[in-house]
């Protein structure tokens, strides 16, 4: 029980630690509200996009793909966001802050930490690790893209544009409901998250047509451009960190009190509501019925997906679409501490279970 314990304190409270860091060197003045602005714009723009064309890039085999597991992935995904989204319109009357609410039901942190988590519940057994790390990067490829496709359509379906004053002082009504379908699949296309994972899933695509033309990849990032290849590895590696920090040093516990219910609502559907559907429903699926054939392989995945935080982008999309940014940060910070406990449950139950390697 302590081994488990402790797996889950250390792939969660390292976030935890880098947003606290960041939150004390705000209020010793180190930092500052333009360094925290910049730093936003950074991460979104820049480093995240970076990390996840390497995740994309770095997939060897897509031949041995579990087709079940994806497809269930994604289902949940949906089904979760539609829950969420009824959970959006009863808990506030704000607008800004049911988009926000919604992307907290159904968006995890698996970009960031997905794979660490997932690899520290492999077990011991010899290739373990890299098999998981295998299913975790192809899961990623299919559910990244749909998280951040619905996260702004969660950002945008609420909050619409305001009245404002032509230059004749006549009041000019906002856009209608085909803009603002043009403006949602807009902000779809230029958003620098999918356009990493697009672009990794394209050369992807060029490796394996030039294996199927010669045998082998004759070029590559990795082998033929190795110094382009580090500089984005190396942008991956400052994203995770930096959004941390960043976020530590936009929080505020002042805030709390005039969205507390937003947060405790936010709270327990991702930690405890999501991975109860996610998670719980494939074990049922697969140890009850012949549907699924999940094992050990799988659920560490799944755990990732499901049972982790709230994605530390979304607070940085929330601020940059104009939604309640001071609540997405709130739910990081708040998702990410009561994740220690309820990933240590659930690890703990399927361990317990036989459904997860000690």
């Amino acid at each position: 029980m302590l081994n488990i314990f402790m797996t889950s304190i250390n792939a969660v409270l390292p976030i935890v630690l880098l947003i606290l860091l960041g939150y004390i060197l705000r209020r010793v003045n180190f930092l500052n509200d333009n360094f925290v602005s910049v730093g936003n714009k950074l991460v979104f723009n820049v480093c995240l996009p970076c990390m996840l064309f390497i995740n994309i890039y770095n997939i060897d085999d897509l031949s041995s793909v579990d087709w079940a597991l994806v497809i269930y992935a994604i289902v949940a995904v949906f089904v979760i966001f539609g829950l969420g989204l009824a959970v959006s319109i009863l808990t506030t009357k704000d607008n800004r802050r049911r988009g926000v609410i919604l992307q907290c039901c159904y968006r995890s942190n698996f970009a960031i930490i997905g794979i660490s988590l997932a690899a520290s519940l492999a077990g011991t057994a010899a290739g373990a690790e890299d098999i998981v790390n295998g299913v975790v990067a192809i899961i990623q490829a299919f559910t990244i893209p749909i998280f951040n496709i619905l996260a702004v359509v969660s950002l945008s379906i609420f909050v619409k544009p305001e009245a404002q004053l032509d230059e004749n002082g006549m009041l000019v009504s906002p856009a209608n409901k085909h803009a603002d379908v043009k403006k949602i699949l807009l902000n779809i296309v230029k958003n620098p998250l999918i356009i990493g994972i697009v672009a990794g899933l394209i050369f992807v695509g060029l490796r394996y047509a030039q294996i199927a033309l010669w045998g082998s990849a004759v070029f590559t990032i990795k082998n033929n451009l190795t110094f382009l290849y580090d500089c984005f590895d190396n942008l991956k590696s400052v994203a995770t960190p930096l959004a941390l920090i960043v976020l530590g040093g936009q929080f505020k516990f002042s805030a709390v009190r005039g969205m507390t219910k937003e947060i405790v609502v936010g709270t327990v559907f991702r930690v405890v509501i999501a991975p109860l559907l996610g998670v719980g429903c494939a074990v049922l699926l697969s140890e009850f019925t012949p549907l699924l054939d999940f094992g050990q392989t799988e659920y560490p995945a799944l755990i990732a997906l499901f049972g982790t935080p709230v994605a530390v982008s979304s607070a940085i999309m929330a601020e940059e679409m104009d939604n309640d940014a001071q609540l997405a940060g709130q739910l990081v910070v708040w998702t990410s501490i009561s994740s220690v406990l309820t990933v240590f449950l659930t690890v703990f139950a399927l361990m317990s279970a036989g459904l997860l390697a000690v």
